[in-house]
Order: structure tokens, then C-alpha cells, then sequence
């Protein structure tokens, strides 16, 4: 899934407000970003099943495999950057913070 460009404007709009729920994805696509949020908030509840409903919606191996090396990559530069203090000049984001990393449990 790539998000550039203005078609794909209200996927990231709801998924930088947390808002999986409303975000208009794929059922295929809501799985993964699902196993994701499952991988950054509780990566030791991740279970067989839940992988193989990944594949059983169509992603391959490879995908899922890619998916837990990118969010664990994401997960790594955050807490980096909170252990350190480091804050994005207010220039990058003139919106502020984005209610789905503000919002520590996720919900």
C-alpha cells in the first residue's frame, strides 16, 4: 500500500489520526495494518492464527516478513528518538503531532 499523492489523502488522514476503523482500505490491507498495530503494541500476542489469516487474505510470506521488519524498524527509531529527546523541528508537521502517536495505548 503506498500512501502519496491526493487519492490516497483520506487513508492517511485517518490512519495519522489513528482512526483504522474509518480508514478506506482493503479488508486484505486493515489485516495487515491490524497485525502491525499488534507487532508495535503487543509483538508477544502475535499468534499463528493470526498470521495465517494473513496469508489466507492474500499476502504472501515475503509481505508478512516485510511488514514485522518495517514496523519493528519504525518502532526502533521512535523509541530511539524519545529515549534521546530528539522532536522533529515544528516545520515538518505544521499540524502538530498526530493523534496516532500522541495517544500512548493506541486507542
Amino acid at each position: 500500500m503506498q500512501l502519496q499523492g491526493e487519492h490516497y489523502s483520506a487513508v492517511a488522514e485517518a490512519l495519522r489520526a489513528g482512526d483504522l476503523e474509518h480508514a478506506p482500505v482493503t479488508p486484505a490491507e486493515r489485516l495487515l495494518l491490524e497485525f502491525v498495530g499488534t507487532l508495535t503494541r503487543h509483538a508477544y500476542k502475535i499468534t499463528d492464527e493470526q498470521v495465517q489469516g494473513l496469508r489466507d487474505a492474500g499476502w504472501s510470506d515475503e509481505q508478512i516478513a516485510e511488514a514485522v521488519y518495517d514496523g519493528a524498524l519504525f518502532n526502533l527509531f521512535v523509541r530511539l528518538a524519545d529515549a534521546f529527546d530528539i522532536h522533529p523541528p515544528p516545520i515538518y508537521d505544521t499540524a502538530g503531532v498526530p493523534p496516532a502517536v500522541s495517544d500512548p495505548d493506541g486507542s
